[in-house]
């Protein structure tokens, strides 16, 4: 079996680990523009080798995984060059922008479009942990424009991994993800922009900062060359999530400036139900 990743970071990098641990006699394969993180990856055990876009005639498995933007021109290029079974999958937090930019290719049934819903703050190959997409739910988009045997073999592989599938139309894939992933990743940005800003003033916030802080903050340390483009992709579903955030962080300064502490219960209380919501999501999972 020969895989290509293309784009060796944290989900690129965790699926060869994973690979390679499911199927020991499998050859990877890691394109990268960035040198480094080709010699990184082999130096992990993350690759065997250093590949090329003009070698994929034989691949079994094509992995896509770079930023958005990048993927618009990738993934044409990847199709032209595969061969009738390979399949290739592109792994980024959008999906109807990658979906119309191979939507009138030739061999667009080779393509399937996914985003496994799993990841850390990190990025490059050092990034990459085995087991990371265990019990994570993956979507896949348009399906039904993959060819069936092509399908099975993408669905294979991703449940050995230990996903879980679920099926969604680009569109609304694109307006959920903005809500749920999108929204909280920009949350964390602007938390540790204020409380960067005041730290010019009392070092004393840091020394004080908490578990609390940190998990919130967390996510302020991804990669704004990723995260860029995706905001930049999404961006009509990002503004409209952002106006309700937005509203409902005003509400809350207004109701505290006018003392209404009662109303501030209840609207956390109100929230609270976000426990069993997240409990549900675990038990299913």
């Amino acid at each position: 079996m020969k895989i290509y990743i293309i784009g060796i970071g944290l989900i690129g990098g965790s699926m060869g680990l994973d690979i390679k641990a499911l199927y020991p006699e499998a050859t990877i394969y890691g394109i990268d523009t960035n040198k480094k993180h080709v010699e990184e990856a082999i130096a992990l055990n993350v690759i065997n080798f250093e590949g090329a876009i003009t070698d994929l005639a034989n691949a079994d498995f094509v992995i896509v995984s770079v930023p958005v933007d990048t993927a618009l021109r990738v993934l044409p290029e990847v199709l032209d060059n595969i061969g009738e079974h390979t399949i290739v999958f592109e792994v980024g937090s959008t999906k109807n922008p990658i979906c119309e930019a191979v939507a009138n290719h030739s061999k667009r049934r080779n393509f399937i479009a996914t985003h496994p819903i799993a990841g850390t703050e990190f990025s490059g190959p050092s990034a990459a942990i085995t087991n990371l997409f265990e019990g994570k739910t993956n979507i896949i988009c348009e399906v039904e424009r993959t060819a069936f045997k092509l399908q099975e073999k993408a669905l294979d592989l991703f449940k050995s991994m230990g996903m879980r599938i679920r099926y969604m139309d680009p569109k609304s894939h694109d307006k959920h993800i903005a809500y749920v992933s999108h929204l909280s990743h920009i949350s964390s940005f602007m938390l540790g922009k204020t409380v960067i800003n005041k730290e010019k003033d009392e070092q004393d916030i840091f020394d004080m900062a908490g578990s609390g802080f940190e998990s919130t903050v967390r996510l302020a340390k991804s990669s704004p060359a990723m995260w860029t483009p995706i905001f930049k992709q999404n961006k009509l579903e990002v503004v409209e999530a952002l106006e309700g955030y937005i509203a409902n962080l005003t509400q809350f300064k207004e109701l505290l400036i006018q003392d209404e502490y009662t109303a501030i219960f209840d609207e956390m209380q109100s929230v609270n139900k976000i426990k069993e919501i997240l409990n549900g999501m675990h038990v299913k999972k």
